[in-house]
């Protein structure tokens, strides 16, 4: 059988099958299309070892010796009794190379009657997809404990970059070396979890943001999960991920399958930054993908909306004389969309009670929402409204009405004794596999939806779930799936509605459950200093148009740290751009430098959400300078790129010194400005610590992309916690 090479944007898989295995001979930078033949490639067998070559394959298997994880554990169940089966010896049987791009290889085993079919597709921009489906092909049933998604990584990957984080502090990266064993990191949270690593990558010794080859994964899940890197005695190392199944989550009756979540994965010869291109190239390329206005003409093209949510405003203090005086000042200040967060249903005055009764609050608004949309939407905004369908208090009418649809270990409701999770926010999880539990959720958002003109939804789910039951078995991953179809279902009821990720921040980031939403909140916290990290890394996968980031107040509601505007600001610029915060009490030149703002962002919107992610090497942990290229060499006059240099702290040297602009056409002339703060704006004198600023900040620089890139030009002297926008214009 002929082997099969997928090539796209650089990059090559090569998978043989004279083993008889789908054995994974490279994936990695392109090899172009001349071929040498593979018995080249034959290794040694070595003294005390398997008396045969064991192959690095898509299924790593026991029976062929390799001595890592498996991608397939589990057993068959013959009259009650388990264990039988348990280890497999799968085969290739076909390989269907239909569509460019795209194959599938079937692997079975009729000794113990199972069979997987692996689907791969090397998308346009480089970006690898992978799931394998598991079928049982016996007469008796097949328990599932794990398959695992895998491939391997060149042996110049010594290095391994994941992310880690809690609630307020998503996504930090963490650095380890590669050495034998296995580097597992496990999320238990019965969803993705704020310690989730978006990305987990591999790379060369020192792989940086533009510099070093990458081999970078993500599973696309947002239940409970395994990724890892798994290096055996011989040196080769796999990377991968899987679900992770609870117990007898997975039983397969004859005939029944279990389809893997989707494993994308890149691989770079120029950094991250190259990982983050092939990531961003197939969410853009997506049918469903909201795209800004610089590719109007495509069905789903729309500028994303500078967006005012009221939760940092009025919290729980719902009053629809205040709620209208902060819609004109949003108004005012350019905001296109206006959400109404938690507290509008029955009996929510604080987070104790009515979380699973979705109706309006009839004490509160005895007209409904009404009077608040029509404001709203004539003041030229969209109206979004915050709800959590998968949460429920006891302290609500359906949780009395029905205890038996509260999920938890016990096969009994707890009202007739069984026992239930400990609360987390004070509430509990209500049971989507239960369907009478479903069908109420999914009518009662669609009468919502159906009643109300809401043209946004922000979805939050706020707290981990340990102890996820159906009827007393384990259940996260049907609870997932049932998740999965009350997002899809209710996107078919109401397609014209937009809907947002939130999980208590950033606990839900994944591309599961990007594939049913069109953002994610990144995090709770808008501390700007905080959310450098938390989007930078947020944005190593996902792009800024799908990240909602947003301007706090003046002082940290969950930091109590203090900023200027002009941080806040440019850090909530790289993103999908809003503001939480009472904007009622903003006055004078602060506004001015507001509306400003807001004037830049809609100014630049379409570049921010359109280019190429940039983030410059810099050796002084001090300072970062990160921005967004043109995705296409852009016209003459047109803003080509955009920056912003960030101090985050002091440095131990006196001057930032020079820095590279990357990103840019080395051949193409370019003139670089500062355009925020300015001179005149309200932070300015607070921004700089500088007696003279360097020349170009005051009067401009032109240069080759050439220039800019290798030599770079002298950054200003900056207070830390101070960042200034910089624009890149195409002569």
């Amino acid at each position: 059988m002929d082997p099969l090479h997928l090539r796209s944007a650089g990059t090559s898989l090569l998978i043989s099958f004279d083993s008889g295995e789908a054995e994974v001979i490279h994936w990695g930078a392109d090899l172009g299309a001349a071929l040498p033949g593979l018995a080249i490639l034959t290794t040694p067998v070595g003294n005390s070892s398997v008396d045969a070559r064991v192959p690095a394959a898509l299924l790593p298997q026991a029976s062929s010796s390799w001595r890592g994880r498996p991608a397939l554990r589990g057993n068959r169940i013959t009259d009650g009794a388990p264990g039988l089966d348990f280890s497999s010896r799968l085969r290739v049987t076909s390989v269907d190379t239909a569509g460019a791009g795209r194959a599938t290889i079937v692997q079975a085993d009729a000794d113990t009657g199972v069979s997987v079919a692996t689907s791969l597709t090397l998308h346009p921009g480089g970006l690898l997809e992978l799931r394998h489906t598991l079928t049982n092909n016996g007469t008796t049933p097949f328990q599932v404990d794990e398959l695992a998604t895998v491939l391997p990584v060149a042996p110049d990957a010594v290095e391994l970059l994941d992310l880690t984080g809690r609630w307020c502090r998503e996504r930090q990266p963490q650095r380890r070396p590669i050495q034998q064993g296995t580097w597992v990191r496990s999320g238990r949270h019965g969803r993705t979890g704020h310690d989730s690593s978006l990305l987990f990558a591999a790379g060369t010794q020192s792989f940086g943001n533009r510099h070093g080859k990458v081999w970078a994964t993500h599973l696309a899940w947002s239940g409970n999960h395994e990724q890892f890197a798994d290096t055996i005695g011989d040196g080769r190392t796999m990377i991968g991920g899987s679900e992770l199944l609870g117990s007898a989550e997975v039983i397969l009756a004859p005939g029944g399958s279990y389809s893997t979540p989707a494993l994308f994965a890149a691989y770079s010869d120029r950094g991250l930054d190259g990982i983050t291109e092939a990531f961003y190239s197939w969410f853009r390329s997506r049918p469903h993908h909201i795209l800004p206005a610089a590719t109007a003409g495509t069905a789903a093209a729309k500028p994303r909306p500078v967006v005012l949510n009221t939760w940092e405003a009025v919290y729980f203090n719902h009053d629809l004389g205040t709620l209208i005086e902060l819609a004109d000042s949003a108004a005012d200040l350019g905001v296109e969309r206006f959400v109404l967060d938690d507290g509008w249903f029955r009996g929510r005055r604080d987070d104790h009670a009515g979380l699973g009764d979705w109706y309006v609050d009839e004490t509160l608004w005895p007209d409904g929402l009404t009077p608040l949309i029509d404001a709203v939407t004539s003041r030229g905004m969209e109206f979004g409204l915050w709800v959590e369908p998968e949460m429920v208090n006891l302290d609500s009418d359906v949780a009395r009405a029905h205890p038996d649809w509260i999920s938890g270990p016990s096969a009994v409701a707890h009202k007739d004794g069984g026992r239930l999770p400990l609360e987390w926010r004070n509430q509990h999880v209500i049971d989507l596999v239960n369907p009478e539990a479903w069908q109420y959720v999914f009518d009662r958002i669609s009468a919502l939806l159906g009643e109300n003109n809401i043209s946004y939804l922000k979805w939050d789910q706020n707290r981990d779930i340990v102890e996820q039951g159906h009827a007393g078995r384990a259940s996260v991953h049907e609870q997932t799936l049932a998740a999965y179809r009350l997002f899809d279902e209710l996107r078919k009821a109401h397609p014209g509605v937009e809907i947002e990720s939130c999980s208590s921040g950033g606990g839900r980031v994944d591309l599961g459950i990007l594939e049913r939403t069109g953002r994610v909140w990144a995090s709770d916290c808008n501390d700007a200093l905080e959310r450098q990290a938390i989007q930078r890394w947020t944005g190593a996968v996902v792009p800024p148009e799908l990240v909602g980031s947003h301007i706090g107040p003046t002082t940290s509601h969950t930091t109590a740290r203090t900023h200027d505007l002009s941080f806040r600001a440019i850090t909530a610029f790289f993103g999908h751009f809003g503001m939480e915060w009472d904007v009622r009490g903003v006055q004078g030149a602060e506004r001015e430098e507001l509306r400003r703002v807001v004037g830049l962002y809609k100014e630049h919107r379409g570049l921010i959400h359109s280019g190429r992610p940039v983030h410059a090497d810099i050796t002084d942990e001090a300072y970062q300078l990160h921005g967004v290229a043109a995705a296409e060499p852009a016209a003459d006059g047109t803003t080509a790129a955009l920056f912003a240099f960030v101090c985050a702290r002091t440095s131990g040297a006196e001057q930032p010194g020079r820095m590279g602009l990357p990103g840019l056409h080395p051949d193409r002339t370019y003139r670089v400005e500062p355009i925020f703060p300015a001179p005149g704006d309200a932070d300015y004198g607070h921004t700089f610590t500088q007696v003279q600023p360097p020349a170009w900040l005051t009067d401009g620089a032109t240069a080759s992309g050439q220039f800019l890139g290798e030599v770079g030009l002298p950054m200003p002297m900056l207070n830390p916690e101070h960042a200034v926008l910089i624009k890149v214009t195409a002569l």
